[in-house]
């Protein structure tokens, strides 16, 4: 038998923003398409209309345009498999719910949410199986002429899928190996539902999953328990041959480790785990988005790439088309993965020193605006290169370096005291002569004449390039001093050194 072509899917449904953790699952089907010259599919899960939020589809979209993660088809993205949009299969999903009717796979159920409240009040741990199901209002337990008659009163049901207990259900699963449920502890789940005419997500996903051709299933842990039903109905179907292969992945846990990551953990440690900014339409509240915190995607594509999967070697930065070459199923931890943020940093730091100076400067010249400062791109991308080695996000380059483009008004009182001696105003006064007799304002010419005239004078060469650096930046920080005086330009570097002698005391 040949190989089947690998295809994947990723299918969020549209309830809200979207968590990391589902940027994670992507990313790990992304990479496992990628590798496998297979296909990426969006599909939209939403089965729900009750949990329908307005705006959400349209941003998972532009979350993963961001992130450069690209889906080969699916919702707005086009292909030969569609729709892809689970509200728009509603007669698909009726065709294969009446085929489980027809082979007694499947039965309806009349139960009222009131009846059911009031049968788990009365038995405990209730589970709607065979061991209750001959006790309920359903077609197995009534006469065909009652159902009949409930059917045309246009009474509400729910089709619900027949498990056969105390069979051995086996799950062979990439990750964890092979699992072994027994069949008695599943209950008779609901497949579809009259009410909105839509089928639950079980039911939903099989046969979407089936009629795409979906070779892997690739998704969070939290659908393990769900595998074994899935499993059952593929047989149930007649399409075991078929079935796509499962992969379970590790949990994404708190940063201490106890238990999932949730969005609360986030807002009280002061991390986002959204990819974008989401607004949320419902009650006005604004979460933080890992692009408007200022972080790189593509450092926070490897840093996902990371938590629960690993290289084989120590390498920690991947491009995209790196992780593409290593990545392997096998190598993802069954165990949960601690979503350490303050390593999402050090990758954000990492990816900017890596970054095109020019790129850099784009990002940071909007931000130069907003404080009020116009500068020409030539510069800013000389700063950039000079500075950003010293942060993690791209808005702190202003707090780090505004010296360049704003003058100091005040002087570090502490690097005053320190670095400001007595000879100091005369020994600028000096300098600024120095300086200003240069034809050539090279760093490098700067330095050589600087130097020899420190000396020929035998000044003491801290004391006066720390009191050089104070008229320049007002604190005792930055680059290399004669990098600062180059950028500034001789009229400024002289402006400053002159006012500072006027001021400092």
């Amino acid at each position: 038998m040949t190989a089947r072509k690998v295809r994947v899917r990723f299918a969020p449904s549209p309830t809200g923003a979207l968590h990391i953790g589902g940027v994670r699952t992507a990313l790990y089907n992304y990479l496992f398409a990628r590798q496998h010259g297979g296909e990426l599919i969006f599909r939209i899960e939403d089965t729900d209309s009750n949990r329908f939020v307005p705006g959400a589809e349209e941003y998972i979209i532009e979350s993963f345009k961001w992130l450069g993660i690209k889906f080969d088809e699916g919702v707005s993205f086009g292909g030969n498999y569609g729709p892809y949009r689970q509200s728009e299969r509603r007669d698909i999903y009726k065709k294969y719910v009446q085929q489980l009717l027809d082979a007694g796979k499947a039965y309806l159920a009349f139960d009222t949410p009131e009846e059911l409240d009031a049968k788990r009040k009365e038995v405990a741990n209730f589970q709607y199986d065979a061991s209750t199901r001959m006790g309920m209002r359903n077609s197995l337990a009534l006469p065909k002429e009652e159902v009949d008659a409930l059917l045309a009163e246009g009474k509400q049901y729910v089709v619900r899928f027949l498990i056969e207990p105390n069979e051995e259900v086996h799950v062979h699963d990439i990750i964890r190996g092979e699992v072994v449920v027994n069949s008695s502890v599943l209950d008779d789940k609901v497949l579809y539902k009259s009410a909105d005419e839509l089928p639950t997500y079980h039911l939903a996903n099989i046969v979407d999953d089936h009629l795409m051709e979906v070779s892997h299933v690739i998704r969070g842990e939290e659908w393990l328990p769900s595998a074994p039903l899935h499993v059952l109905l593929y047989r149930a179907f007649g399409w075991a041959d078929t079935m796509p292969q499962f992969a379970h992945l590790p949990l994404l846990l708190k940063p201490d480790g106890n238990g999932k990551l949730s969005k609360r953990d986030g807002d009280r440690l002061g991390f986002p785990v959204f990819p974008l900014e989401w607004h949320d339409p419902k009650t006005g509240d604004v979460s933080s988005g890992y692009r408007e915190s200022g972080y790189l995607p593509e450092a926070v594509i490897n840093f996902l790439a990371l938590l629960g999967w690993n290289p084989g070697n120590n390498q920690e930065i991947m491009s995209l088309d790196e992780l593409v070459q290593l990545f392997d199923l096998s190598h993802c931890s069954k165990a949960g993965a601690k979503f350490d943020y303050e390593k999402g940093k050090w990758f954000n730091h990492e990816y900017i020193k890596m970054k095109d100076n020019g790129e850099l400067a784009d990002l940071f010249m909007p931000i130069l605006q907003a404080n009020g400062v116009e500068a020409s791109k030539e510069v800013v991308t000389t700063v950039v290169g000079l500075m950003k080695e010293r942060v993690n996000f791209v808005k702190e380059l202003w707090d780090t370096c505004k010296f360049f483009f704003v003058a100091p008004t005040e002087y570090d009182e502490k690097t005053r005291k320190k670095r400001w001696k007595e000879e100091s105003p005369r020994q600028m006064l000096e300098l600024a002569d120095v300086l200003e007799a240069l034809d050539d304002f090279s760093a490098e010419n700067q330095e050589k004449v600087v130097m020899q005239w420190i000396a020929d004078k035998e000044y003491h060469m801290g004391n006066v390039m720390n009191a050089f650096r104070l008229t320049l930046v007002g604190e005792g920080k930055g680059p290399h001093i004669f990098d600062i005086t180059k950028v500034l330009g001789k009229e400024e570097s002289l402006r400053r050194i002159r006012r500072a002698v006027e001021v400092i005391e």
